[in-house]
């Protein structure tokens, strides 16, 4: 019986003790989080309106404006050499007619291809871009961090308060970044 005593007398010490653990350790968590400073940033302004952004999209324009207008002036042509073949396709022979429509179709395929061809190294292009101003601005927001000692900011959130949005201190950092971004 002594031992049954002794053994609850420990028993209800241990759960004290762990009660009393437990009271503290939420106390010092609520503490710490009053000290807490969070910030979230909107990477879509970032890909907006930074200035490395903005210069990104005026080098892709300045790489790629002379291929677009290059298939430009193919779709006009292809355009037209379909149109006179619909206006003098019932004057030609059938073989100078069936020759006529090969032309056309294999112009339309060499078309489609530079098209896709295009298409695919622009988006590589933006991409390569896009994620070297993302490198650029999450580098800004590291500094940002440390300098102004925030314990965790969040990018891609669904709501922003606009009392812990930074965007425009890390749109500001960006201005003065230099990205030089390679044209190939």
């Amino acid at each position: 019986m002594r031992e049954v005593n002794l053994l609850n007398k420990m028993t209800r010490k241990n759960i004290v003790h762990l009660l009393l653990g437990a009271l503290l350790t939420v106390s010092a968590l609520q503490v710490q989080a009053v000290d807490t400073r969070i910030a979230a940033v909107n990477s879509d302004r970032i890909l907006r309106e930074s200035v490395p952004a903005k210069e990104a999209q005026k080098k892709l324009e300045q790489e790629f404006s002379k291929r677009g207008r290059d298939l430009q002036q193919m779709e006009q042509r292809l355009k037209s050499m379909a149109d006179s073949l619909a206006d003098k396709g019932a004057k030609l022979t059938p073989v100078n007619l069936e020759k006529k429509q090969r032309e056309l179709a294999q112009f339309d395929i060499d078309l489609q291809r530079k098209k896709r061809e295009f298409q695919e190294d622009l988006n590589r292009r933006r991409n390569e871009d896009l994620i070297a101003v993302l490198d650029s601005a999450n580098r800004a927001i590291k500094q940002i961090a440390e300098t102004e000692h925030y314990d965790l900011i969040i990018q891609e959130a669904v709501y922003i308060n606009p009392r812990i949005d930074i965007t425009d201190k890390v749109l500001k950092a960006l201005e003065h970044v230099n990205t030089k971004v390679d044209l190939r």
